[in-house]
């Protein structure tokens, strides 16, 4: 099986424009993801996914694979399906280009569900919320799924709301997905179509897309420790931690 890992990057952002350069400890934030993407054996090849030319450039300069693409698409995921219509392979697992944090482990955890499911066509993570902060973070977007892990729904807000009981656990998404073709290039033609779906528009969640028209999304749980970077407060957590890890020798900038 042919898999490829997609890094989506781009540089306008209405929270932190220039995200994916934003320097960690001497590198880009899209060197740090590409280096972790690296590390995951299953891939046949990791691209970075752009369209902007100075994210280009860079990945240039630092030996990352990087494809142009579009400027006019809604989500990342828009622009991985732009990506497998150029790169043929039987699984497409989108990584996100703000994670600088993500562990090799947690991203193939988004890969195995597809060796023992051939009918699968969609599969995305999940953790745990530690932090009680985050259940009412609005940046954090909160998963619901059935008792086999299919996704129900996913939202910005605190949900699902604990009438009954406080024995609750509440997950946070984690974005790795995996894609089968087929299931990226229906995403791809209904956004060249319509759009946005509606609570996708709504909640600003693209994997609300799949589960609006039907689709089976396959929640995996994983221990992650990761942190999206969507603010500079983010970025600043995400350096500290990166600095301590490169002085305790479990990394390196170079």
């Amino acid at each position: 099986m042919k898999i490829i890992g997609v890094i989506p990057a781009r540089y306008k952002s209405s929270r932190f424009p220039g995200k994916p350069l934003a320097d960690i400890c001497g590198k880009p934030m899209i060197w740090w993801v590409y280096q972790q993407c690296r590390k995951v054996e299953d891939f046949n090849a990791v691209y970075v996914a752009t369209d902007d030319k100075r994210i280009f450039g860079v990945c240039a300069e630092l030996g990352i694979k990087a494809l142009m693409t579009s400027g006019h698409h809604k989500t990342g995921t828009d622009r991985i399906g732009e990506v497998a219509q150029k790169i043929p392979a039987d699984l497409i697992v989108n990584i996100q280009g703000d994670e600088p944090l993500l562990e090799p482990s947690t991203i193939r955890a988004a890969i195995e569900p597809f060796y023992s499911d051939p009918n699968l066509q969609v599969s995305n993570l999940m953790t745990k919320i530690k932090d009680p902060v985050d259940v009412v973070n609005f940046t954090v977007p909160k998963v619901i799924t059935n008792r086999e892990g299919i996704g129900i729904y996913l939202t910005r807000a605190t949900a699902p709301y604990p009438k009954g009981s406080i024995d609750y656990s509440y997950y946070k998404q984690v974005c790795v997905y995996g894609f089968k073709p087929e299931a990226l290039q229906f995403y791809y033609g209904y956004g060249v179509k319509y759009g946005k779906a509606k609570a996708e528009a709504i909640e600003d969640i693209e994997i609300l897309r799949f589960i609006e028209n039907g689709y089976k999304v396959q929640y995996i749980e994983v221990d992650s420790g990761t942190v999206a970077v969507d603010t500079q407060n983010d970025l600043e957590k995400v350096r500290s931690i990166v600095a301590a890890r490169i002085a305790a020798g479990e990394t390196s900038n170079q």
